[in-house]
């Protein structure tokens, strides 16, 4: 959210707690209340009390939860469903296995280019509940038919939600947060998707088919019904011309009563930008490559989410199998192929827990260094273990797996939720939709690239020499964000542009003065 570090007491009402605040004329007050749902437009739990933000932003991530299931439901299902008792009249062959894990990818790299337009053109909420409707397609397409065909088409549609997620989502986020909760808040994006995940292996541990299928149908539905009473972005409100909306909407998230000063500054200075972008006839992208520290901040990003997609983390989720299975030859571990799962999840699940509780403590800078060197060791460590066992000498068993879940909660813990929060932390709000798109389609490139490639590599040049690359990829952003990357925690976009210009900027007009 757009707000600024100021003191927003000054003319706060004394309202007792669980009492509305919006003290408002009556005329204002019904046409607030025709556009808007009547909890959201006048009650909060507290006078100052943010809580508002965090439970609009746990509704925000709540599709990325489903997400979550939708991805962590082949991994479990895959002995299930080449099985000959599986729910398909014939068993999955492993060609429908392959297109089942890439064509989301495909799709999604499809519907991710437009998704930025449709996001600034549309705005969030609607795009939201696109995605959302989108999650329970996929399920019911799964409910009517669990034949090849129909589940390549079911993950063909999870492309959408798989581009919209981590588009729309994050911007949804930083747009209704407060300037020192963006990062915890943002965290909650990989945090929720990983408790879908681990949903999924749990329930496919202990459940039926179809239960679980009726499950990941029932968590969208309700949220996409929830989510019909959710405002839109203050930001998004004002660029459609609805001011009064927005400071409502931004009122509410704070709080605070409408009158209140930093909202009114805040509000102002978004029309101020607002209408500085609408007289500036530059598009997105000559901005981009015309303006020095708009440049730089987009070769960071993209540098940061390219070197995060190819870290290794979606090939040890998806060899996982194999390490355990070459671990347990040494060591007596004997675990099913279900309970291997639920160990990952819940191993990403802790890590994003840790990204959640320490991201704005440490700030992005030092959480992004640190996790991007522990994947690295994580992955040294794998390779070495496969080149030295491969040549017959004998290792520990519990050496991969240590350095598998190393690897895997390192990246939950910083490296992947911060390359989506400083997307949204270095560009202004008219810009993240376009930069947001891009960096999305260049992700589920690299993924294709690695579902669809990884095992030619390891025939052509070993699998120890795979993830000595992934490895050297991590060094490499490590090294790369200490050199390059500005710390972004509790900064606007003034001083980040500052820092990265290597100047203080005044009045310039594609700079958003609001974080």
């Amino acid at each position: 959210m757009i707000c600024c570090e100021r003191d927003r007491t000054a003319v706060r009402l004394k309202t007792p707690p669980c009492q509305a605040v919006c003290v408002l004329p009556v005329t204002f007050k019904k046409k607030c209340v025709t556009k808007m749902n009547f909890l959201i437009t006048r009650l909060t739990w507290t006078n100052g009390s943010r809580i508002n933000q965090y439970v609009f932003a746990i509704i925000i991530t709540i599709p990325l939860l489903s997400f979550g299931m939708v991805q962590g439901w082949l991994s479990p299902m895959i002995t299930v469903l080449q099985s000959a008792e599986g729910p398909s009249p014939e068993p999955y062959t492993d060609s429908d296995i392959s297109w089942m894990a890439s064509v989301t990818y495909i799709t999604a790299i499809i519907f991710g280019a437009p998704m930025g337009y449709l996001t600034d053109r549309f705005g969030r909420k609607i795009m939201t509940l696109v995605t959302t409707l989108s999650l329970i397609v996929y399920w019911q397409i799964k409910l009517f038919c669990l034949e090849p065909w129909a589940l390549i088409l079911a993950r063909a549609v999870a492309g959408i939600p798989c581009s919209s997620c981590y588009i729309v989502l994050p911007i949804y986020l930083k747009e209704i947060s407060d300037i020192d909760l963006r990062g915890a808040l943002g965290s909650l994006l990989i945090l929720n998707r990983n408790i879908g995940y681990l949903t999924s292996y749990i329930c496919a541990d202990l459940l039926d088919v179809n239960t679980v299928l009726w499950l990941g149908l029932l968590v969208p539905t309700v949220i996409f019904f929830i989510f019909l009473a959710m405002p839109e972005t203050p930001e998004y409100l004002v660029k459609q011309g609805k001011v009064d909306e927005a400071k409502t909407v931004l009122a509410w998230l704070r709080g605070v009563n409408v009158m209140d000063r930093g909202v009114e500054q805040d509000i102002e200075s978004i029309v101020r930008v607002d209408k500085q972008t609408q007289a500036d006839s530059k598009s997105v992208w000559k901005i981009v490559v015309q303006d020095k520290p708009t440049f730089k901040a987009f070769i960071i990003t993209t540098i940061i989410k390219i070197t995060q997609q190819f870290d290794g983390y979606l090939i040890v989720l998806i060899y996982a199998g194999s390490v355990f299975d070459r671990a347990s030859e040494s060591i007596t571990l004997k675990l099913s192929s279900n309970k291997q799962v639920i160990l990952i999840g819940v191993v990403q699940l802790l890590g994003s827990i840790l990204a959640t509780c320490i991201v704005e403590k440490t700030g992005r800078k030092l959480l992004l260094v640190t996790t991007s060197f522990a994947v690295g060791v994580g992955m040294v460590i794998l390779s070495a273990w496969f080149y030295v066992t491969s040549s017959g000498i004998w290792l520990p068993g519990w050496l991969p797996v240590l350095a598998m879940c190393l690897c895997i909660f390192a990246d939950a813990a910083g490296f992947q939720p911060i390359s989506y929060i400083i997307i949204t932390d270095l560009f202004t709000f008219q810009m993240r939709g376009t930069v947001s798109a891009f960096a999305n389609v260049c992700a589920k490139m690299s993924n294709f690239v690695q579902t669809k490639w990884f095992t030619v590599l390891c025939t052509i040049i070993g699998i120890h020499w795979t993830f000595l690359f992934f490895a050297i990829v991590c060094f490499v952003a490590c090294f790369y964000t200490v050199i390059y990357f500005p710390e972004t925690r509790k900064k606007t976009i003034d001083e980040i542009y500052s820092k990265l210009s290597g100047k203080v900027k005044k009045d310039d007009t594609r700079i958003d003065s609001t974080p």
